[in-house]
């Protein structure tokens, strides 16, 4: 039996996405033989982040700096903004490298199960952006879920009337995929939006 300190690091490492409760076990006995240097880099790191961690006051972005280096950076669109569900979905889509404009982070998605409603998310401070004027674009990149596609369409709604081109991500099949093993959802979402060849 290990010690009351190694549970409580075991139980709050397990409860991190994609570690259970055996791969939680595995990382702290992998950072207790290495505890000289790799644990003391983690606790070290840890606490840096913790000092430092702000919320960009421009898109919702989480970085160390306000604003955070994306909206500080000089190269990018501010012409075109892409609203994303959470921060998660920010660095999926910079990590990519595709989209060369500053991003909107709302918080979540508006899902009447859960009781979230636009005013729980940064809805309000998306429309005072786009209405203090220079954005020619808002790109919806909700996920493909009901709950992200009603928030696209609340969104959409809500800016009817401003002098912006409003776009979504294409939905479909994903390159490389293969038919039979593709979800329902995806075929629909793949047949509605056909284009023509050529």
């Amino acid at each position: 039996m290990a010690s009351q300190e190694i549970e409580t690091l075991t139980s709050a490492l397990s409860r991190l996405p994609g570690l259970g409760p055996r791969s939680a076990r595995r990382a702290v006995l992998w950072l207790i033989k290495r505890r000289e240097t790799s644990l003391v880099q983690l606790l070290d790191a840890l606490d840096a982040v913790r000092e430092s961690l702000v919320e960009c006051g421009m898109c919702g972005n989480v970085d160390t700096a306000d604003p955070c280096a994306i909206c500080a950076d000089p190269r990018r669109d501010r012409r075109a903004l892409c609203v994303v569900e959470d921060v998660a979905d920010l660095w999926a889509l910079d990590r990519a490298r595709l989209f060369a404009g500053c991003y909107h982070v709302l918080g979540g998605r508006l899902s009447a199960l859960d009781g979230v409603r636009p005013e729980d998310l940064s809805i309000g401070r998306l429309i005072d952006r786009v209405a203090a004027g220079g954005i020619d674009e808002v790109v919806l990149a909700m996920n493909a879920t009901l709950e992200g596609q009603t928030t696209a369409h609340y969104i959409a709604e809500r800016l009817d009337g401003y002098p912006v081109r409003i776009t979504q991500l294409a939905h479909g099949l994903p390159v490389g995929g293969e038919l039979d093993y593709l979800d329902e959802g995806t075929l629909a979402q793949a047949l509605r939006a056909r284009r023509p060849v050529g």
